[in-house]
């Protein structure tokens, strides 16, 4: 279903004439494939959370706040190189159309329609995201500082916006994918992304993506236990999440927040830790589990990418490589690729 969303009256930049948001959730058939995958995680051995139950208003904040440590390097050193090489960016590609999987804030977004705009051309721009308040948020305060854009948001999963635009093309594409948002993928979950992108684009069309570069143990030790304890709260503000939603009793206590670079997946593994044998109930769930002292839940992998075997994997999948770009320290790259025959 479409809808224009209406903005106050009197609006000089006539923003709703500029804005659509196609809301394709159904929210029936996610809550219940919510609730049966919290059951299945919690079921498992080792137990596992979907990380996106990281995100109610609080662990937003605190996301948000991640992303200002000292330590947390990834938000900042990917700005730095889309700052740095926006513009050649955009005179490679020329992009009548850019669509954002996991849009946001479409805060670093900014950084390329600020050169998109030196153009003086119309951009359509596609924010794709599952929430609805965020993306209309973003869209008004985008369409107030860019007079030639317009907004088709999608509320929707990857898979859903991502199936949808393969019937809808407005001239030269690029699809952006930024944050190492793909480093969250288990590798089945990354191929069958990068399928969906790639049905997604017409050849000659462009994808942007951003990953996290191998790098020095220290520095991702402490990027993800940072001194101020702010990744730890975003943890195990989890359990209360899932508290608030299924009616659960987890005490947050009982656990203890554990962030370990496994050497041999290359890829932080982030844990809820058992601090005694205890019991919890999700009540609107009808589950109880046990828990060891010292048992784990483990709640996000965040992979870290060779960025010449990150291009050769999406060569492999029609997506060539045009450039590479990276930071001075090599600590993240971004990779411009576009699709082959």
């Amino acid at each position: 279903m479409s809808t224009f969303s209406q903005s106050p009256k009197n609006n000089a930049n006539n923003l709703e004439a500029r804005l659509q948001i196609d809301y394709l959730l159904d929210n029936k058939t996610i809550e219940i494939e919510d609730r049966q995958e919290v059951i299945n995680g919690l079921q498992r051995i080792p137990k596992t959370l979907p990380a996106r139950y990281f995100y109610d208003s609080k662990g937003s904040q605190l996301f948000e706040q991640i992303c200002q440590l000292p330590e947390y390097y990834p938000t900042r050193t990917e700005a730095g190189i889309l700052e740095q090489y926006a513009v050649e960016i955009v005179n490679q590609t020329k992009a009548e159309e850019l669509i954002e999987l996991g849009s946001g804030s479409s805060s670093k977004t900014r950084i390329l329609l600020d050169a998109y705009q030196r153009l003086n051309r119309i951009l359509y721009y596609t924010p794709v995201d599952v929430s609805d308040s965020i993306l209309k948020a973003s869209a008004y305060n985008l369409l107030a500082d860019y007079e030639n854009l317009k907004i088709d948001g999608k509320v929707a999963t990857y898979s859903q916006a991502l199936q949808q635009l393969q019937n809808s093309f407005l001239g030269t594409r690029m699809i952006i994918f930024l944050g190492s948002s793909i480093g969250n993928f288990d590798n089945s979950e990354c191929d069958r992304l990068i399928e969906q992108v790639t049905a997604a684009l017409n050849p000659g069309d462009y994808f942007l993506l951003g990953i996290d570069l191998q790098k020095p143990l220290e520095i991702l030790n402490a990027a993800y236990n940072d001194a101020q304890g702010v990744t730890a709260a975003f943890n195990l503000n989890m359990l209360q999440h899932l508290n608030h939603r299924f009616q659960g009793n987890f005490d947050l206590s009982l656990f203890k927040h554990q962030a370990i670079y496994n050497q041999i997946d290359n890829q932080i593994e982030m844990y809820l830790i058992s601090q005694q044998t205890q019991s919890v109930t999700l009540e609107k769930l009808n589950l109880t589990i046990d828990l060891a002292e010292g048992e784990a839940i483990l709640t996000e992998i965040s992979r870290k990418f060779n960025l010449e075997q990150m291009g050769s994997y999406l060569g492999d999948r029609h997506l060539k490589l045009i450039q590479s770009y990276t930071d001075p320290q090599q600590w993240f790259g971004l990779l411009l690729c576009q699709k082959s025959n």
